[in-house]
């Protein structure tokens, strides 16, 4: 019900036209507010607090479609941010995680490429372990630099560091992986059904360039790192849960991150010349794919706390690790 609602509000505010309007430095205000005055952004907190409860299971397919929108605003991270304050009141504003910071030897606070950072009002930070709400107004500000990219650094000078809300900071990057592999989960579906459609409608020596068996065999490897990209995601949401677990979100992160190059490469191949122009829609997602790749972490970073999990429990299998660890 929620998911339908959300997918008929992004088919109208988050077109094409709009996020190039976002991305040139356009107001985002139209789409952000249709969301929040939806309610939407209340979908995790406490039914108390006028939300809507729901767990991880039930949120999923939500940051899915938002994915598969390309959503320029950090609806997923202020959604999330109910969830990490356990019914603490948040400010209005837009919010993003900022997961993976660190403290400068002044004592400043930096977060690097931090998501949404071009436009973000408050952060949600892992300071030191602590769950801290940052004002991103009183931040320095330093753009990406990458075209079209909404993420930046922010500093914020040891003054202006509030204090704690909670000691399980380390949440916050869990929850931002694991937002951002279902966020490419979508994406990649955006992606290929343009790609599967462009090949179906483009005609060469006579019939759809689809119906070349060169061109299926690139089809079907895009159609198998999609689906495998699916199903790695949501194992960072099970049913009951409200954050997702460390090992969780380290394997949905690396495994969706991995399949990036390979579906893109193949739908910007598979569109032929007009597949990187800026006029074409495609680069809109591929753009992203490369960008939530990197948030939080590449595929490096995550594999290797997969790996040391599955190496401190010598006397299991790889199987029982995938079946019952991963899941627990």
């Amino acid at each position: 019900m929620f998911t339908e609602a959300i997918e008929n509000i992004l088919a109208d505010q988050c077109t094409p036209a709009a996020i190039r309007r976002i991305e040139g430095g356009g107001s985002p205000s139209a789409l952000w507010g249709a969301l929040a005055e939806s309610g939407f952004l209340e979908l995790m907190a406490n039914e108390e607090a006028g939300g809507a409860g729901l767990d991880l299971a039930g949120i999923f397919p939500i940051f899915v479609a938002f994915g598969r929108h390309a959503l320029p605003v950090p609806a997923a991270q202020s959604i999330a941010a109910r969830a990490l304050l356990r019914g603490a009141a948040l400010p209005e504003g837009m919010i993003t995680l900022a997961g993976h910071g660190r403290r400068t030897a002044d004592g400043d606070f930096v977060a690097a490429n931090l998501a949404f950072g071009e436009m973000a009002e408050f952060a949600l930070a892992d300071v030191d372990g602590q769950l801290v709400l940052l004002d991103a107004r009183l931040a320095e500000r330093r753009a990406s630099g990458v075209h079209g990219s909404l993420s930046a650094t922010l500093r914020w000078s040891k003054e202006v560091i509030g204090q704690p809300l909670g000691d399980h900071g380390a949440e916050v990057g869990f929850f931002s992986a694991a937002l951002h592999a279902a966020a490419i989960a979508g994406a990649m579906e955006r992606l290929f059904g343009m790609t599967l459609a462009y090949c179906n409608d483009r005609v060469q020596f006579g019939k759809p360039i689809g119906k070349f068996q060169s061109v299926q065999h690139q089809l079907a490897v895009m159609a198998e790192h999609v689906a495998c990209a699916g199903v790695a995601a949501e194992l960072a949401f099970p049913a009951g849960a409200r954050v997702p677990t460390r090992l969780a979100a380290a394997t949905a992160k690396s495994r969706t991150g991995m399949s990036v190059p390979i579906v893109a490469a193949a739908a910007h191949a598979l569109h032929g010349a007009i597949g990187v122009t800026a006029e074409f829609d495609l680069q809109l997602y591929s753009r992203r794919l490369h960008e939530w790749r990197m948030a939080d972490g590449s595929e490096p970073y995550w594999n290797r706390i997969v790996g040391e999990t599955l190496l401190s429990q010598p006397q299991g299998t790889v199987l029982r690790f995938a079946m019952e660890e991963i899941q627990a």
